[in-house]
């Protein structure tokens, strides 16, 4: 019996076939992504530092920013109503306590003086007048030759003149004073700080025209977060520090504390009654205050045991019975260098993860290979 030929591509393809075949029976089996990684993460442990938790006595201080002002502002203004003829000084000049710092024009105030001059020397001479009636009464009256009536009537002239020449007098005082008034002074020494009207304004009396920083007592003027607020400082006194040149430094008190938040900062504004004023520290310096609070206990970690959970800062806490770990929510105190001051979350005692904390998970097994000290 005689074979059909086997054609020459059947062949080849068989044998690719077969060698396939095999290759797929001697290849080790590897599993799938996600189930490589569901292992590795179920069969290792990672290993952090930890730091035990304990209290430890914590200096609080704050320092702040601020700047040099008066201890006392003087609203400076004219005491009579008018049109500016001049102004002598100008913003940040030194002034002394009878120097003339602007002028009204005088007109009104001059017409009004010549008045009460003129109604005090027609009241005079209504006096003088009064005067000799009186006399010539008085001297009729011893010799016989007037009346009672005629003379008593001569007296009350006379007081009544008298009184008028009074009168008269005192409006022709007020009337100067008024004019003096047209020349403004400030009555104490001190530095402008603002100007508010200028040559040619039409003001009205009390409107202020300068501000002055009176000569004197200085403060320290702070805008500080509202939680400084709750304790005093050590001893009471806040440092005093020129920005400029740290060597220059004084003391003071808190002397004032607004009872309102600033609106424009959210802070509290403070002043620092100066007990001593350097001469470095002149109106507007930078200056920064330095406040110590007294020592408490409590428990500080280093920044690397912080991270975020929950939108909340939080830490990894290592259980002591199973080995793993877990997430807590912490109230952070301050912020003190390389180190957080917790006002809460975190028991004395409680091992706290410093390092390795990126790949935790809650639950998580962990092999603790060193603990930092605290």
């Amino acid at each position: 019996m005689r074979r059909s030929p086997i054609p020459r591509g059947a062949t080849l393809l068989a044998l690719l076939l077969a060698a396939a075949s095999a290759a797929r029976a001697d290849a080790p089996a590897f599993p799938a992504k996600d189930e490589a990684t569901a292992a590795a993460r179920t069969g290792a442990l990672a290993e952090v530092r930890v730091v035990t938790a304990g209290l430890t006595p914590v200096s609080s201080q704050a320092v702040v920013t601020g700047d040099i002002q008066a201890k006392f502002l003087t609203n400076v203004a004219f005491r009579v109503s008018g049109k500016i003829q001049e102004r002598l000084v100008e913003v940040g000049e030194h002034v002394t306590a009878d120097q003339v710092l602007a002028r009204l024009e005088p007109q009104e105030q001059q017409v009004n003086v010549d008045t009460a001059q003129a109604a005090l020397a027609s009241a005079e001479a209504l006096l003088t007048q009064a005067k000799v009636s009186f006399e010539r009464q008085q001297s009729l009256m011893r010799s016989g030759y007037t009346t009672r009536t005629a003379y008593d009537q001569a007296e009350q002239t006379l007081r009544t003149t008298q009184a008028s020449v009074d009168s008269a007098k005192a409006n022709l005082g007020n009337a100067r004073e008024q004019f003096s008034y047209t020349e403004l002074t400030t009555g104490v020494a001190g530095i402008i700080t603002a100007r508010n009207a200028e040559a040619g304004q039409v003001v009205q009396s009390g409107q202020t025209v300068f501000t002055l920083a009176q000569d004197g007592p200085r403060d320290a003027v702070f805008i500080v977060p509202e939680t400084l607020l709750t304790e005093r400082p050590e001893g009471g006194t806040i440092d005093i520090i020129l920005l400029s040149d740290p060597r220059v430094r004084t003391t003071g008190t808190v002397r004032e504390i607004s009872p309102a938040v600033d609106p424009s900062s959210g802070g509290v504004r403070v002043k620092i009654g100066l007990t001593k004023v350097p001469p470095e520290m002149s109106l507007g310096t930078a200056v920064a205050g330095l406040g110590r609070f007294r020592t408490r206990q409590a428990i500080s970690l280093p920044w690397s045991a912080l991270f975020r959970w929950q939108d909340r800062p939080a830490v990894w806490v290592v259980d002591p019975a199973n080995g793993t770990v877990a997430p807590k929510t912490v109230a952070i105190d301050r912020y003190a260098g390389s180190a957080i001051v917790l006002a809460g979350g975190i028991a004395p005692g409680e091992r706290v993860v410093t390092a390795g904390i990126q790949l935790l998970r809650p639950g998580q097994k962990v092999a603790v290979v060193g603990e930092d000290a605290r």
